[in-house]
């Protein structure tokens, strides 16, 4: 099972961003990983449709945008059209989770479902059909910089065995780094995003490299 990094710009520096985002392309990233915050459902405020928009010609590489928003459904449309590939929304922040899935697969854009550190796998199980993907939140949403929860381990092992041979990539958020991403590939996910460990230094492609090489450890 290939490896993807999608790096998380919300680590970039939100001067140069669209700079930014063709650095880490250079740099071999696979995704974009865009971070949207409403300080409602999640504590901070980070990027709405037109900054999407902006900053989708500097790279051709896919847009995987994580709604941390609530409501989310009367908002997926405008990211769609702002240049969004995959869109991510939270079982938590949804009252009508399959209603946003049908939503988005209608726009023609990939449909992904969030979960935070504390809720259960099973709320997959009536969605499972609908999605391309499913992201684990391995910290609590909100910040960059935190550190890993370990008891994400064993949900993203769990949820591996959900998904068994469908077609659906299983994303790991949330202090992922080249020390511990062996530790989440082995447990099952395929693609890993990472903020910090990318954005520490300049030489973004070491660092996506070393995130990527932790392959070899799993």
């Amino acid at each position: 099972m290939s490896v993807l990094i999608a790096p998380s710009i919300l680590s970039a520096d939100f001067a140069r961003l669209g700079e930014e985002v063709k650095a880490i392309d250079d740099a071999g990233c696979d995704w974009v990983h865009i971070d949207v915050m409403d300080g409602h459902f999640v504590p901070n405020l980070t990027f709405g449709p037109p900054i999407i928009k902006a900053i989708r010609p500097w790279t051709k590489k896919v847009f995987d945008v994580h709604l941390m928003i609530d409501p989310a459904q009367p908002y997926i449309e405008e990211y769609a059209k702002a240049g969004a590939d995959i869109i991510v929304v939270h079982a938590e922040a949804d009252k009508h989770l399959d209603r946003s899935l049908q939503l988005i697969k209608s726009l023609g854009k990939k449909a992904g479902v969030s979960l935070n550190p504390a809720t259960p796998e099973h709320i997959l199980e009536y969605v499972m059909d609908r999605l391309d993907l499913v992201l684990v939140m391995s910290v609590n949403p909100g910040f960059g910089g935190q550190s890993f929860i370990d008891s994400q381990l064993d949900k993203i092992a769990r949820i591996r065995r959900m998904i068994g041979d469908r077609p659906i990539d299983l994303e790991v958020d949330g202090g992922v780094t080249a020390d511990n991403a062996h530790k989440v590939i082995a447990a099952g996910a395929n693609v890993l995003v990472a903020g910090s460990a990318v954005f520490k230094t300049k030489d973004y492609a070491a660092n996506i490299a070393a995130i990527r090489g932790s392959k070899a450890a799993a």
